[in-house]
């Protein structure tokens, strides 16, 4: 554990003295019972929406905190992860003072977000086999770096960080460390969700947008203590995920069932990729992959994205990206899908 970490040192300090904003349904939370509602200044026609959300998405946070073994108070949830993590950043971070560290190759919204904020973003370029340099990051720390951003799976490389490396960095930076889970659901490592406990300055964000195919709802999470989670209420808008968001997400997260048949179809599909990408004359390296896509370095990434695209297939080329020079990223489609991409693999070989 962390000893020296201490949450409020951390929170900006505007941030501290601001109550959430309190709003009508805040004041009056139902009890199921028939009311009146003339509080809102709500359309009262009835259509499925003309009421206001429950702010605090208190029905979809209580499966949730019982599927992660959490309590409701250690979730916030966001539009989408970019919103939790813009919170994030918004809670802690002193524009034009504060910076944050991020590992590239890495989600690109972690640089766009501290743009916006005009936070500094320190980049420490991962390993070549593509782990944190614990060294290199500690020696970029000062005293003014609030956020640690560390993504695993990560993207667009594919893999797990490790443990040791992931836990020596949560001992050692003072600040909040941010790691991204976006595709937990596909690696068979487990989520550091469980370590909340041991670590006060661990923030955990997932996504209903990959395993759970939701990516059209917008649907963010983020689990952390309560201190950090009733920080960032402070300036969560009060209707931040709305009425039909919150439908289909409790219908899905209670489906866990049919999630986990599409992620065995997904792994299943990866192998089949995997099996095809190791054939291919063009395709030089193959990166191992915990998550649902597969980086693979090929020989000239422009000509072979371009060439890939003519047949009707689009995958990502993530030549920019530091120590992705010629890669391209394929995220693993349905079998049909998947059947028409190694088609034209083949075709191109």
């Amino acid at each position: 554990m962390n000893k020296q970490f201490n949450i409020q040192n951390l929170i900006r300090e505007n941030v501290k003295g601001l109550s959430p904003y309190s709003s009508a349904r805040d004041e009056y939370v139902s009890d199921g019972s028939e009311m009146v509602f003339l509080d809102a200044n709500e359309n009262p026609y009835e259509n499925g929406v003309n009421r206001y959300p429950d702010p605090q998405q208190r029905g979809l946070k209580s499966v949730l905190a019982e599927q992660k073994g959490i309590a409701i108070e250690n979730i916030l949830l966001g539009n989408g992860s970019d919103e939790v993590l813009d919170l994030i950043f918004r809670t802690f971070c002193e524009p034009k003072i504060d910076n944050v560290i991020s590992l590239p190759p890495t989600y690109g919204m972690y640089k766009v977000l501290s743009g916006i904020n005009t936070v500094e973003n320190r980049e420490v370029l991962l390993t070549e086999d593509f782990q944190p340099d614990v060294e290199a990051i500690l020696n970029t720390v000062d005293e003014h770096s609030k956020l640690l951003f560390l993504c695993s799976p990560n993207n667009p490389t594919g893999n797990v960080f490790s443990e040791d490396i992931m836990t020596n960095l949560l001992n050692k930076f003072n600040g909040l460390v941010v790691i991204d889970e976006a595709y937990i659901d596909f690696a068979e490592s487990e989520s550091w969700v469980s370590k909340l406990s041991e670590f006060p300055n661990l923030v955990v964000t997932q996504t209903l947008s990959k395993a759970y195919g939701m990516a059209g709802i917008r649907l963010g999470i983020c689990l952390a203590s309560k201190e950090i989670t009733a920080a960032l209420n402070k300036i969560k808008p009060p209707y931040n995920v709305n009425e039909l968001t919150q439908q289909k997400a409790l219908k899905r997260v209670l489906d866990l069932e049919s999630v986990k048949n599409e992620v065995s179809s997904i792994l299943n599909e990866r192998e089949q990729l995997l099996k095809v990408l190791r054939e291919v004359s063009f395709v030089e390296k193959i990166y191992a992959s915990d998550a649902n896509f597969v980086l693979a370095k090929v020989d000239d990434a422009n000509k072979r994205y371009s060439q890939v695209l003519a047949e009707g297939v689009v995958v990502r080329n993530r030549t920019t990206q530091p120590l992705c020079e010629n890669t391209l990223r394929f995220t693993v489609g349905t079998p049909a899908e998947n059947k028409k991409l190694i088609e034209v693999l083949n075709k191109l070989n």
